[in-house]
């Protein structure tokens, strides 16, 4: 019996070391690079990052994109990082909050050939960091590092990737709500340490026949603050009385906040937003994707409650589309158009034009 870290233990660590600036090295067979996040990284780390090595810098295609250079390996770029550039040109690079006022900060030269896997994951750790997904790397191989963190790629690979089963159901109670005192509050958490989810079942929904159902990702602004930028709260409202009234369903409220990229960076977002920006545009200067939620999460969620089938109230068909794929049957999609306003107009044009929403 082991007692060593699992894979989404490793990566729950490597989460954890971003968040707070701190490296890890990233292995494959003997390639062994040292990887930081270039948002929190300190000054004092990367000083020492840029003696152990030639130092590289990498970034999303879509943030490579904005900035007008070379998309080296597919889905990322990476840079070489001048000599005479420090930490706070690698925070201009990897930040577009004052692309409009230093818009030239090349010249780049681009990084081709290699093995670039050490690069991709470091990327998609700091995507689930919630952080700006830009990383410095210096390749350490044969170097004798104590103190930080050794992952192995070929270990962790199936749990990058999500293949991994990761939620467990901790707790449930009764909630009596505004709706319905027939209601309960069930708890999911993820094995990877990450955040946790909820279910909100209201009245008895049987099992065996499709259950209505709202797959919610949390809005800070919207749900809680009344925010007229978008339409998640009129929606989460408008699904929990829907659900009253057909007797019974549930509510999927996911903790996958600004679609998947956390507050920080949708109010990043919000900001290139008042810069001209649409939603998408700002998702992409930043180095995200369009969306970067899971909705493979709720399907889980659904499936340990016991459910196989649902009628999903949603107007997003990648909702649809992924619960299809994730073996959870969606027998009707029931259309939830609430919270359009003068403010939010725009917002909801560029998810029709650009997300397929069905406004």
């Amino acid at each position: 019996m082991s007692i060593g870290l699992t894979a989404l233990e490793r990566i729950a660590r490597a989460r954890s070391n971003f968040r707070m600036g701190v490296g890890v090295v990233l292995c494959s067979g003997e390639d062994q690079w040292l990887a930081a996040p270039s948002e929190t990284v300190t000054a004092e780390r990367f000083l020492a990052m840029r003696k152990m090595g030639v130092m590289e810098l990498t970034i999303t295609d879509w943030r490579a994109q904005t900035l007008s250079t070379w998309a080296t390996d597919g889905d990322i770029a990476r840079l070489a990082l001048p000599q005479d550039k420090g930490l706070d040109w690698v925070r201009s690079v990897c930040d577009p909050s004052d692309d409009l006022n230093t818009p030239l900060k090349g010249p780049f030269t681009p990084i081709f050939g290699g093995i670039v896997e050490a690069h991709r994951t470091a990327l998609a750790i700091c995507k689930m960091a919630l952080l700006l997904p830009s990383a410095v790397l210096v390749n350490v191989s044969g170097q004798d590092l104590q103190g930080v963190d050794l992952i192995d790629l070929k270990l962790i690979s199936k749990a990058m990737e999500g293949s991994i089963n990761q939620l467990t159901e901790v707790s449930v109670a009764n909630v009596p709500l505004k709706v319905s005192n027939a209601s309960r509050v069930h708890v999911f958490r993820p094995q990877d340490g990450g955040e946790e989810h909820y279910a909100i079942e209201i009245g008895n929904p049987e099992r065996n026949v499709p259950v209505l159902s709202r797959l919610h990702s949390a809005c800070f602004t919207g749900d809680l603050m009344g925010s007229l930028k978008c339409d998640c709260g009129p929606q989460l409202h408008a699904a929990l009385e829907g659900i009253t009234s057909d007797g019974s369903g549930v509510l999927l409220y996911m903790n996958q906040e600004g679609r998947g990229i956390g507050l920080a960076n949708k109010m990043r977002a919000y900001q290139l937003q008042d810069q001209g920006f649409d939603t998408v545009e700002a998702n992409h200067r930043l180095g995200f994707e369009d969306d970067e939620r899971n909705f493979r999460l709720g399907a889980e969620i659904l499936r340990l409650m016991g459910f196989s089938s649902v009628r999903l109230m949603t107007n997003n068909p990648a909702k649809v589309a992924s619960m299809e794929s994730s073996g959870i049957t969606v027998s009707e999609r029931v259309a939830l158009k609430v919270g359009l306003n003068p403010l939010n107009k725009k917002y909801l044009d560029t998810k029709a034009k650009k997300s397929g929403h069905l406004l």
